[in-house]
């Protein structure tokens, strides 16, 4: 234990030092040579792989690996692009867990051990608690975006290969009708286009099915499928998420050495306005919703480290749903409120990116040298609040919303590609919350069904 401490100590002694040096340029007022400064750097980085090794935890080795990440990134940046080959087959693998998990898990909690009014009992609160807390979140991102003004004086302007990559957004854009996109038209299809919302509404129906189903036999076997089907989509899980700390040091080597440590310039103060709202968003929303229902906050904290942590890296909240679930249900919630809650929050319950929108709608509006009245702004999230729901499948979909709103408010389109320059930065932030979020979201139901 006191060798672990000692590394611990002297990882973060190191590792703060090379950090302040680079933040403050320490290294040109004491005329430091940058090969020292890399040479530093790198040592932070093999005590950090120690300690690692040492930890032998899986959530050590994703933090780790993401400061290896952004030191390849920043130092070697050649070397550093092609990993994004990494964290791609991690998703891939991913998205071929998502269906099956879902499905399995829902079949087995609604046929095996639950009640059909049950399911319309989690689904209703559920929906009442994510319109809640999604619509305290577009207020707060107006608050704060009011309160630091991050956009007057901007100018925004895109660079060709954002211009490039929203107009590639645009045309992608497919015709979304909220209502009927929940329903699947072919379940195959669904998993195909990672329809997570479509495979949820198909395995609730084909597990209230199974649950009508008479004859014992029949119903046993296909339960008896279903419950091992789980326990292997779990296995495959904890198989897959060996190879999370390659996929996030890889995201992360390719998002430093693609953007620059300097990508942030005019767009600073936005950014550091997002991740503000965020964290008040958390600390004076979530954290009290926490409180409210007696969450075991220490136990909660270390079973979303490792969702939240790739979420984090990754930026994909596909990424995380397979360890949520596991993390979850290992907090001692049930699989049929977890599989249930966790994947439709994904849809409905995007705290991170329902705030986000709200603020850089706003924002864009500044730096073209609007002022929006409060009724306008109100009048915004309205516009918000239907628009962010159920998008989760939808390519860019916050890209989509984020042009669809300044639109209506009468703003020059164009002007929301210039936030493509610093939007990964930002998405990673967004992420993490609508993990938090619906983690949090899953527990509160759990609550109110007296099933923790």
């Amino acid at each position: 234990m006191m060798k672990f401490k000692s590394l611990l100590i002297a990882t973060l002694s190191l590792g703060g030092l090379t950090a302040l040096i680079h933040v403050l340029n320490l290294n040109q007022i004491i005329n430091l040579p940058a090969s020292v400064l890399l040479i530093l750097r790198w040592c932070a980085i093999f005590l950090a792989i120690w300690l690692a090794i040492e930890k032998k935890n899986l959530t050590t080795w994703i933090i780790v690996s993401m400061f290896i990440g952004i030191a390849l990134g920043h130092d070697f940046p050649e070397i550093a692009k092609p990993l994004k080959v990494l964290s791609d087959i991690f998703l891939r693998l991913i998205k071929t867990i998502i269906a099956p998990l879902i499905f399995a898990t829902l079949v087995v909690g609604i046929a095996g051990h639950s009640n059909i009014k049950q399911v319309g009992r989690m689904g209703l609160k559920a929906i009442i608690y994510f319109e809640v807390v999604t619509s305290v979140a577009l207020v707060i991102g107006l608050i704060f975006i009011n309160l630091s003004q991050a956009g007057v004086g901007s100018e925004l302007q895109a660079e060709k290969s954002q211009i490039e990559r929203g107009s590639k957004i645009l045309e992608q854009k497919q015709t979304h009708d909220v209502i009927l996109d929940i329903f699947p038209e072919n379940i195959a299809k669904a998993i195909f286009e990672n329809q997570i919302l479509q495979v949820v509404i198909f395995s609730i129906l084909f597990g209230i099915a199974l649950a009508l189903v008479k004859n014992e036999d029949k119903k046993a076997s296909m339960l008896l499928f279903t419950e091992g089907l789980s326990e292997t989509m779990f296995k495959f899980t904890n198989l897959v998420m060996l190879f999370a700390p390659f996929a996030v040091g890889g995201a992360m080597a390719y998002s430093v050495a693609s953007l620059g440590m300097g990508v942030l310039g005019n767009l600073f103060k936005l950014v550091m306005t997002l991740y503000a709202a965020l964290f008040a968003f958390v600390a004076l929303v979530l954290v009290p919703i926490g409180i409210m229902v007696k969450l075991p906050f220490k136990i909660f904290i270390n079973a979303i480290s490792e969702p939240v942590s790739i979420a984090f890296a990754t930026a994909s909240s596909e990424a995380a749903l397979p360890k949520a679930l596991e993390k979850l249900i290992d907090m001692g919630i049930p699989r049929k409120v977890v599989a249930f809650v966790l994947p439709t929050g994904y849809s409905f319950n995007l705290d991170g990116t329902t705030l986000y929108l709200s603020l850089a709608s706003v924002f864009i509006a500044q730096a073209c040298g609007i002022n929006l009245t409060i009724p306008q702004q109100i009048h915004m999230c309205l516009i918000l609040m239907l628009t962010s729901k159920g998008v989760a499948g939808v390519r860019g979909a916050s890209f989509l919303i984020l042009v669809s709103t300044v639109s209506s408010l009468g703003l020059d389109p164009q002007k929301a590609f210039a936030i493509l320059a610093v939007d990964a930065v930002m998405d990673m932030g967004r992420t993490s919350v609508n993990v938090i979020g619906n983690c949090l979201a899953t527990y509160v139901v759990a609550k109110w069904e007296g099933e923790v």
